[in-house]
């Protein structure tokens, strides 16, 4: 069965930012050619919006998701190489179990890897997670992998009868015990946050392993929570310019090096949409955007927002400047590449919808991203000068 894994509480608190800046740049530089770049990973991810069928009427959360799975079989079909589902609990979002509805795509699908994204750790029990997972692994033949995370919204933790202002102390918790679960072999450890395990094994075992990110936006300790814990990392693009990202990329390689992790892979989510022209990616988004934004303003954890400045400027201006990949396929690929070879990225995974976009407009940008997106960006970072 193996070595017992122990808790790493013991070592200490997760370090500052300032921690890695003992680490010489020369031991942190990432070789980056145009071969890696035009490797890079591009996937698509969707929490589950609930979309407008052709009545212009909400549809049923039963009709969302089954039209998810559908997105996620032709996503296979296209050549993407990644496809994630987001957890929520609230009424705008359909899905409040992703592994289950992977479970579903991973048995009509034979390519694309499956993923959460994101699991809301901080709300969960690492041990349940890490079997719905490791089961999702085995029915997919490994294709399995989970992003986790803090969670974004307040709603979620009232819900499972938690106390929001223990939010961060039952993620560092969680993600404590998830991480010796990854090692897939007997675990000790103790906290405040669940009954304590004592020389433990969790199953199913996997056959190669289950690969697990983690989530952060805007908070350098959550780069180096992850750097520390040999995690990969997943950068969440929310608002404003996501090369801005480059200095945590660097943080998360330099502290990877103090850990004695190497380099470990990382990516970033977006949210953005794809149409035939940039206009009509537009008239199809920017009013379900708008509209989603603002009614999430008042739930999101740490960021308030004012409402009055969600607005049809905020929106181009993110589009040009920011977080928002929308347009036609040249538009989306041009931005993509560019910020994979600006960060060096190894995924880049935009989700393709906000708010209640149609389902059959979704299915054109999927149809697009996959064969006309991916091969127009491989073919731009191919051209990029060693």
């Amino acid at each position: 069965m193996g070595d017992c894994v122990r808790s790493p509480h013991p070592q200490g608190p997760v370090p500052t930012a300032h921690a890695a800046e003992t680490i010489a740049p020369e031991v942190i530089a990432m070789p980056f050619s145009k071969a890696k770049a035009a490797d890079a990973e591009l996937g698509l991810d969707t929490f589950g919006d609930v979309s407008v069928g052709p009545d212009g009427e909400l549809l049923h959360h039963a009709e969302v998701i089954r039209n998810v799975i559908e997105q996620g079989i032709l996503a296979d079909e296209v050549g993407v190489t990644v496809f994630g589902i987001g957890e929520h609990h609230r009424a705008d979002y359909a899905i409040s179990n992703p592994a289950v509805v992977l479970a579903a795509i991973a048995s009509r699908t034979k390519n694309i890897k499956l993923t959460s994204s994101v699991t809301v750790l901080s709300a969960d029990d690492p041990v349940r997670v890490w079997e719905k997972y490791a089961t999702l692994n085995a029915i997919s033949h490994g294709r399995a992998e989970v992003i986790v995370g803090k969670g974004s919204f307040s709603d979620t933790f009232p819900l499972f009868g938690l106390n929001l202002e223990d939010y961060d102390r039952l993620f560092s918790e969680k993600i404590d015990l998830w991480s010796l679960l990854l090692k897939e072999s007997p675990i000790t450890w103790s906290g405040t946050s669940r009954a304590p395990i004592t020389e433990t094994s969790v199953f199913p075992r996997t056959e190669n392993g289950l690969r697990s990110w983690m989530a952060a936006s805007g908070n350098p300790n959550s780069v180096m929570r992850a750097a520390r814990y040999g995690i990969p990392l997943m950068l969440a693009a929310i608002a404003g310019d996501p090369k801005q990202f480059k200095s945590f990329v660097d943080l998360y390689h330099t502290a990877n090096a103090r850990f004695g992790h190497g380099h470990l892979p990382m990516g970033v989510h977006a949210p953005g949409f794809v149409a035939r022209t940039d206009d009509e990616a537009h008239d199809i988004f920017m009013k379900h955007w708008i509209d989603a934004s603002r009614a999430h303003a008042h739930n999101l954890i740490g960021r308030p927002v004012d409402v009055e400045s969600i607005n049809e400027e905020r929106y181009f201006t993110e589009v040009r400047e920011g977080s928002l990949f929308v347009g036609s396929p040249d538009t989306v690929a041009t931005k993509i590449a560019s910020l994979i070879e600006h960060l060096g990225l190894n995924r880049f995974v935009l989700k393709y919808t906000e708010g209640a976009v149609p389902h059959d407009a979704l299915m054109d940008c999927i149809r697009l991203y996959g064969t006309e997106v991916m091969p127009r960006v491989r073919a731009i970072l191919q051209e990029t000068p060693e």
